[in-house]
């Protein structure tokens, strides 16, 4: 199992639901963190929460939909001198349920794959050469089980399109230290869940997590968080290892 003590690791969507317990789960282990949001008073709260724990970390902001603010807070982290060795690909945007679905409007495409997939995928691109450089990297890039619901088709079509790119774009690094995996949260209750969703968000740790953790060189996997539901972190990653 991976020791991510004194690493560096991304974290978009840090200030709330998912990448907020992220962000404490990792600082409990000793894991630097960049943490992004849109606007940086809003992870004031989880960044003196980590810094508590006696991990480095700041705060790196982008509007994820303006793909020229995404290059220019990529910018801004090299400038820190930051080796990011973990990203974790949380943030992401549901924008509209459309009952009247055949008239679903192209901007929720639009959106939703520049948040959802063009995004999360400039990261990769932007910090896997520097990961295969120095040989290890961890990419957890967060999809959705949605399916047979053209309700939200923007929002499973990006998250499609991702799956699509991770597993394509981890083949090429099968075998290596540089792991390029999927994750799913499963239906939560955060502010892109709604209050309806009948799952906790602490109910996806460890699974949203043991992508940064395992350690058999393979990618293009798929954890559910649902697979690890009441595990351990050590017992997640021995599941993972073994059964994918």
């Amino acid at each position: 199992m991976v020791d991510v003590k004194g690493k560096w690791a991304l974290i978009t969507g840090a200030s709330r639901g998912i990448g907020y317990l992220t962000a404490l789960f990792m600082a409990k282990r000793g894991c630097n963190l960049v943490l992004h949001s849109r606007k940086a008073e809003h992870c004031e709260k989880v960044l003196s929460e980590v810094l508590a724990l006696g991990v480095e970390a700041y705060i790196a902001t982008a509007e994820l939909s303006d793909l020229s603010a995404v290059e220019k807070m990529l910018a801004f982290i090299d400038a820190q001198g930051t080796k990011i060795d973990i990203v974790f690909n949380n943030a992401g945007v549901q924008i509209a349920y459309r009952n009247e679905f055949l008239k679903t409007p192209m901007s929720d495409y639009e959106l939703s794959f520049r948040i959802n997939t063009m995004a999360p995928m400039m990261i990769c691109y932007h910090f896997i050469p520097q990961m295969a450089e120095r040989g290890f990297g961890r990419i957890i890039n967060t999809t959705s089980g949605i399916s047979l619901d053209p309700q939200q088709a923007g929002y499973s079509a990006s998250k499609a399109a991702l799956d699509k790119v991770t597993i394509d774009l981890g083949s090429k690094y099968e075998g290596t230290n540089v792991m390029i995996n999927l994750t799913d949260p499963g239906w939560c209750r955060t502010d892109l869940g709604g209050e309806n969703a009948p799952n906790a968000p602490e109910s996806a740790i460890p699974g949203v997590v043991v992508g940064a953790f395992v350690d058999d060189k393979k990618s293009g996997r798929y954890f559910p968080a649902g697979n690890f539901y009441g595990l351990t972190l050590e017992e997640a990653v021995v599941k993972a290892e073994k059964e994918q």
